[in-house]
């Protein structure tokens, strides 16, 4: 069964008291026909009243408020979550000549074809759309694939290569950095060749089996959030890419939250009064709700550090999607 639970915590700690703490968090689960959101639960220390939202992507957003001096904030959502089976690449399709020239069909994802911050269409990565395409088989769906592949391929999956704030043209520079990096190169890929794309904020199960991919899923799956993306494509709908991986998505991705880019849907942001530097530690566990004698378990534990800048200027928190 892909019923699962998810303990996030995100703490960061001041070495001086802050104030007036202001923070939106996307870290509920999705609630549609592919996935069930059985329950949901946000706390802070210190303590908070959370008010919520559904935006309009459908995603739900949570934003609280710590306005007394305080040194340390944590903030903690545990969710369970039963995951249905994603739809599935096509074979076939239509061709690339054909998405062509019915382009303008595809005006109302005219958000999801432009450029952002983190996502700008450089002229870099035209080599890496060329040579997707002549391992595509002259399909949209052939495309797709020979894009996540290609990208598993010619990146390196390497912590601390980049930073939250990175676009795709440190990882071409680079040829390295996590998730969230490789997530936004094959946005830019899909859409500067004219398909709809989106980014996907979220978690990976990871793999309980002595596959040669498990330990990366362990990695990224067991310490930190995990992110892909959805491309849009006519008659078969939004499909799952995780070019991390190389493959599309599976029922070990849980999604959170749908974004243009990274700078949309993080799981957790604010901002602070003071001039405190802070450390950021983020620790993630997803695994089976139910244990092997039907209860259900998780074990908790204690957050990892992770580097963070520091600054004198009135300071911003917020995670990186590894």
């Amino acid at each position: 069964m892909n019923r699962y639970r998810i303990f996030h915590v995100t703490e960061f700690e001041y070495d001086g008291p802050v104030s007036e703490s202001y923070n939106e968090v996307h870290l509920r689960p999705r609630q549609d026909d592919e996935q069930t959101c059985l329950s949901f639960r946000l706390t802070t220390d210190p303590s908070s009243r959370a008010t919520s939202h559904i935006d309009a992507l459908g995603n739900w957003v949570h934003r609280f408020n710590v306005l007394p001096e305080h040194r340390h904030l944590r903030v903690e959502s545990d969710s369970v979550v039963l995951v249905h089976n994603p739809r599935v690449l096509p074979e076939n399709g239509i061709t690339l000549p054909e998405l062509d020239a019915r382009a303008e069909e595809l005006e109302e994802y005219y958000d999801l074809l432009a450029p952002t911050v983190y996502v700008p269409h450089p002229a870099a990565v035209r080599d890496l759309i060329a040579e997707v395409e002549q391992q595509s088989g002259g399909t949209v769906a052939g495309f797709a694939r020979a894009a996540i592949e290609t990208i598993h391929q010619r990146f390196r999956y390497e912590k601390g290569a980049t930073h939250v704030q990175s676009s795709i043209a440190d990882v071409l520079s680079t040829g390295a950095g996590v998730c969230q990096d490789f997530a936004h190169l094959l946005l830019a890929v899909l859409r500067m060749r004219g398909l709809p794309a989106r980014y996907v904020s979220g978690y990976l199960v990871p793999s309980r089996t002595a596959e040669a991919g498990a330990s990366i899923e362990e990695v990224i799956g067991g310490q930190a959030s995990h992110a892909w993306a959805e491309v849009y494509l006519r008659g078969a709908g939004w499909i799952g890419l995780d070019p991390t991986l190389g493959r599309p998505v599976t029922t070990q991705h849980v999604r959170v939250a749908y974004g243009r880019d990274y700078g949309d849907v993080p799981p957790v942001r604010g901002v602070y009064k003071g001039h405190a530097g802070q450390r950021l530690s983020v620790d993630v566990r997803v695994r089976p709700a139910l244990d092997s004698e039907g209860w259900e378990r998780l074990q908790e534990t204690a957050a990892r550090p992770v580097t963070a800048p520091r600054s004198s200027e009135p300071q911003q928190q917020e995670q990186q999607q590894q």
